[in-house]
């Protein structure tokens, strides 16, 4: 069956994405909001932690101090893992992890998201983060503003089509929000659902809902980069310094990849082999989180300021980093415990997002390589030089684990407000994306369009559209037909010996006059006396050899029938070939198969040709 491409309207895809907008801004809002006030309660007055906050100026910054009370951390960090494990697992279990591949899989899958999911991964993402899970802000926001988006396609009664565009725009609105960076979190809606493909019909709606989603949430929290201003310097000499940061920053996203799902998988058997509830898997992954911390800042002060980093977003530290404000000691450890943290609090089912603690993880990379090239290439790579090996490390790692580089780019250099280091970037970003192959910290996406369930039929209908009918019919020279004056009882005769359920009806000139099909006969009394002109379809509705595969089938579908005579362009009483469907579907898989790199054999239509018969068609064994 042929399933058109529904167009949606402008008027609708306007109509999804300022309710979008709207619903991004204001839920960015309140999810913001909500993780100021739990971690001010939590790490502020609860442990006494005076953290270094993003944005914050140098002589703010400097006013950081580690917790008044280090043993604290446990208990504070165990209550959030607690108290998460316990609500998602007993009420929403879709709602653990990272959140963008639920976001992700839905779109792929059937465009739904449960009510509940939204405010249920709002609340117990901030329990995690605000305790001190290492983990972001933009995963919850994605799936928060993508569930939203399937609510209101629900309210709306929005079409399949309609409701994935909902979707991808609420996970790129609701990204680019949160991290004020509404042209990159647009282009992320289009770019993160697919590792070598884009969602281009989410972009234009994506980028009208990041525009409202940014003016609602700058209006209470103003308008200024996440990241305060920093002095960065760049020289195109070190161009081949940032391609070198893009090897090293594949290999630690690599190993980021591995150990975080490794974390997961080991969580998931050691639960399953003990019979484990699910619901304290997050409590052990803050546990292990918390003894980790602690024990680094039991060892040194370097050690102490490693451990505090691989805590929540790690976005204080980071603007210390793009302070030349970290030693080279810390930024060079960073990068492996920040995995371990993020994998413990993730990777055991804790909510929280994977994109802050990849910009962490690769800032810290960049920032040692920096520093390392500082002391070995001084007159090279000066001091105020390091800073720009911070920023493109983010955007070089996580710009390809995500297989989303040209999102991640931008959103960084917004996020920063430094759009000169745009050179240096693609240069890293574009070496590490090359690198990284098809290995990904989102396991939802799928390589193409062509493997989504969302795009599938629009696939089946490209593949026919792309075949001629002259290609696969069955030549003249082949076709079985008959006569008008031979009795009906021939026919019947005919389908038997050649499983043929119909056959091209020609004068004795050689002219198509009808067809008949099995249908025709059924029902005939006095077989013997009936001939074939009697019951023959005519006129008949017949097709060209240049029409497409796709042409052919609309054809059979609007007409109700299984065959088409294939008649000459220039008359069309002159028969030049016989088409099935059953051929067409024939042609369909193998093309298919020529599509995906794969040798065609019938068995691939899974049994449904039955026989071969002398006259080159397959009667359908349905």
């Amino acid at each position: 069956m042929l399933i058109e491409t529904v167009v949606t309207p402008y008027k609708k895809i306007i109509l999804i994405a300022v309710l979008i907008g709207v619903i991004s801004g204001i839920g960015a809002l309140f999810f913001f909001e909500g993780l100021k006030i739990g971690t001010a309660f939590f790490m502020g007055d609860v442990v006494g932690f005076h953290l270094p906050e993003e944005g914050q100026t140098v002589a703010d910054i400097a006013q950081w101090a580690p917790p008044d009370h280090l043993w604290m951390i446990l208990p504070v960090i165990c209550f959030g893992g607690l108290v998460s494990g316990l609500l998602v697992y007993t009420l929403a279990p879709e709602a653990e992890g990272h959140g963008t591949d639920a976001a992700i899989r839905a779109f792929h899958g059937k465009g739904r998201m449960r009510w509940r999911v939204p405010l249920l991964k709002a609340v117990t993402a901030i329990l995690t983060i605000s305790t001190g899970g290492s983990a972001g802000r933009e995963g919850p926001t994605a799936q928060i503003s993508a569930g939203f988006g399937s609510i209101a396609a629900d309210l709306l009664g929005l079409s399949a089509q309609e409701r994935r565009i909902a979707i991808a725009t609420g996970v790129g609105a609701g990204i680019g929000t949160i991290f004020m960076a509404p042209l990159g979190g647009a282009i992320l809606a289009a770019e993160i659902l697919y590792k070598q493909d884009f969602e281009t019909e989410a972009i234009i709606p994506a980028f009208l809902a990041s525009v409202i989603g940014y003016a609602i949430f700058g209006l209470v929290e103003g308008f200024e980069p996440v990241f305060g201003a920093a002095t960065i310097t760049w020289n195109v000499y070190q161009i081949p310094l940032f391609l070198l940061l893009g090897v090293v920053s594949t290999a630690v996203g690599l190993l980021y990849i591995f150990l975080f799902y490794g974390t997961q998988r080991v969580f998931k058997d050691v639960f399953s082999r003990y019979n484990l509830p699910n619901h304290i898997k997050p409590l052990i992954g803050a546990f292990l989180t918390g003894i980790l911390v602690i024990g680094l800042a039991s060892l040194s002060p370097d050690a102490a300021i490693i451990g505090f980093a691989s805590l929540g977003t790690g976005y204080g530290f980071a603007q210390l980093a793009l302070y030349n404000m970290l030693p080279l000691s810390v930024l060079l450890f960073l990068p492996f415990t920040k995995i371990l943290t993020t994998s413990f609090t993730i990777g055991s089912g804790g909510s929280g997002g994977v994109f802050a603690p990849g910009l962490m993880i690769g800032g810290a990379t960049g920032g040692a390589l920096g520093s390392l090239l500082h002391l070995l290439l001084p007159g090279l790579v000066p001091l105020e030089s390091v800073p720009a090996f911070v920023v493109v490390g983010m955007i070089a790692l996580f710009g390809a684990i995500s297989h989303a580089p040209i999102a991640v780019m931008i959103m960084v250099v917004e996020m920063t407000g430094d759009f000169s280091l745009l050179v240096p970037a693609m240069g890293a970003v574009s070496i590490a994306h090359l690198l990284i192959g098809e290995s990904t910290i989102f396991r939802e996406q799928v390589l193409t369009r062509a493997e989504s369930a969302a795009h599938r039929d629009e696939y089946t209908i490209e593949i026919l559209g792309d075949i001629r009918v002259g290609e696969v019919m069955v030549a003249r020279d082949r076709i079985v037909a008959v006569s008008p004056a031979d009795p009906v009882g021939r026919v019947l005769r005919l389908i038997d010996e050649t499983l043929h359920t119909g056959f091209p009806v020609l004068n004795q000139e050689g002219s198509l006059i009808g067809i008949v099909a099995t249908r025709d006969v059924r029902g005939v009394d006095g077989l013997t006396a009936v001939c074939v002109e009697e019951i023959m379809t005519s006129p008949v509705v017949a097709v060209q050899p240049t029409a497409t595969l796709e042409e052919a089938l609309s054809t059979m579908i609007r007409h109700e029938i299984h065959h088409l005579p294939v008649v000459s362009p220039d008359d069309g009483r002159v028969l030049v070939g016989f088409l099935t469907r059953t051929d067409i579907m024939k042609a369909y898989v193998r093309r298919s198969a020529q599509i995906a790199g794969q040798e065609y054999l019938p068995e691939q239509t899974g049994g449904r040709f039955t026989r071969e018969d002398g006259g080159g068609h397959s009667r359908i064994g349905l």
